[in-house]
């Protein structure tokens, strides 16, 4: 069973330096620590293209997901279609396990006004995953905002 849950965060710096911080292969593994040490991502945000969502497991190996970007409007809006699992670091786009959520999406909506940015996470979850998430998303999105209010706050510096 699917369940859609929702989280923002307001965030003192312009849309730009968000999406950014956000998205970043460095800064991403900031924030996403939250989720798993080690996490990171293989591919890139271009609309249409095959990225994974991976971090090391208890083995070693590589775990985590298979996505596709559905869509993406720079400084805006960006889907993640879910495709399958990385399990043991291999692809798993096919079993019956994953197909039961697969096409599930992940989306983030920027939203800037007078120079903060509301940041809006939108996410298709199974029951089982759900508290997981409601924990650890608020935890992800705080560490977003420190990355991006501490870039900004540097930047200012070394310009004054």
């Amino acid at each position: 069973m699917m369940d859609k849950l929702h989280f923002s965060i307001v965030i003192k710096a312009p849309k730009e330096k968000v999406w950014d911080i956000m998205l970043n292969q460095d800064s991403y593994r900031a924030w996403t620590e939250v989720f798993m040490p080690g996490s990171h991502y293989v591919g890139d945000w271009n609309k249409g293209s095959k990225i994974l969502f991976l971090a090391p497991g208890e083995s070693g190996k590589m775990g985590g997901m298979v996505g596709r970007i559905k869509e993406n409007r720079q400084y805006e809006y960006v889907s993640i279609e879910h495709l399958g699992i990385v399990a043991e670091g291999k692809e798993d786009t096919s079993s019956e396990a994953v197909r039961a959520w697969a096409g599930a999406s992940e989306n983030y909506t920027f939203k800037e006004k007078n120079g903060t940015t509301e940041v809006l996470v939108d996410i298709d979850i199974e029951d089982e995953y759900k508290q997981m998430m409601q924990d650890m998303w608020p935890k992800a999105l705080q560490k977003l905002k420190e990355l991006a209010e501490n870039h900004l706050n540097m930047e200012k510096a070394e310009a004054a």
